[in-house]
């Protein structure tokens, strides 16, 4: 057993950030309640991540994943998202078999760069261009989220449509801190490529997590 294996013990412990009930802000699922365990760490470095608490894992806790599951079991929603950080940084076998035993859909967002563990019902595949996806990724994702900073983000969009399958859900998400700036070529290129659709972030809109 690797060193990494044994502080880990297999996925049954994971540096938790945090885990929360709330709705779903962003893409297909927007506006639907949800139980999300968010885990810490990510070396992807996107520079306008709003999340940059994330990124070392060494400063969250090692948290039994068993006593997470049984916390979201006293919500109604069953549906548990996971989010990071990169989530797929860790093995997650064992968090979405104990899911499955527990009859809760499985949701992640993931930037695709690793490869994937654990038994997924929905995958939302958030690609970058300076860190690329594993090109096994892109046909397992369910739904495409790009976001867009610049207008030259919506080449990049176009390139990974390309990859996905005929059945995945298309998203341009503009880019919190650029959103006024942003907002209008967004629009303007859903209108004109209406397989996309867009996702606006709901929850900073809320005031909620």
């Amino acid at each position: 057993m690797s060193k990494e294996e044994d502080i880990f013990e297999g996925g049954r412990k994971l540096p938790l950030l945090e885990d929360f009930y709330t709705l779903q802000g962003e893409g297909r699922h927007t506006g639907t309640a949800a139980y999300f365990i968010r885990v810490g760490g990510c070396d992807i470095g996107c520079k306008w991540c709003d999340t940059k608490f994330s990124w070392n894992p060494d400063v969250h806790t090692l948290t039994n994943m068993d006593e997470i599951i049984e916390k979201a079991q006293n919500f109604p929603a069953k549906t548990i998202v996971v989010t990071g950080g990169e989530p797929t940084t860790y093995n997650l076998e064992y968090l979405t078999s104990k899911l499955v035993e527990k009859g809760v859909k499985t949701h992640l967002e993931t930037s695709g760069v690793y490869k994937l563990t654990g038994t997924w019902d929905w995958i939302c595949l958030s690609p970058k261009k300076h860190n690329k996806p594993v090109p096994e990724l892109y046909k397992l994702a369910n739904e495409l989220k790009v976001i867009i900073e610049t207008e030259d983000d919506l080449n990049w969009a176009i390139e990974n449509e390309s990859l996905v399958s005929d059945t995945c859900e298309l998203f341009l998400q503009p880019e919190w801190s650029n959103f006024e700036n942003i907002i209008n070529p967004v629009v303007e290129f859903i209108k004109n490529n209406p397989r996309w659709r867009i996702s606006i972030q709901a929850h900073k809109f809320m005031h909620i997590p």
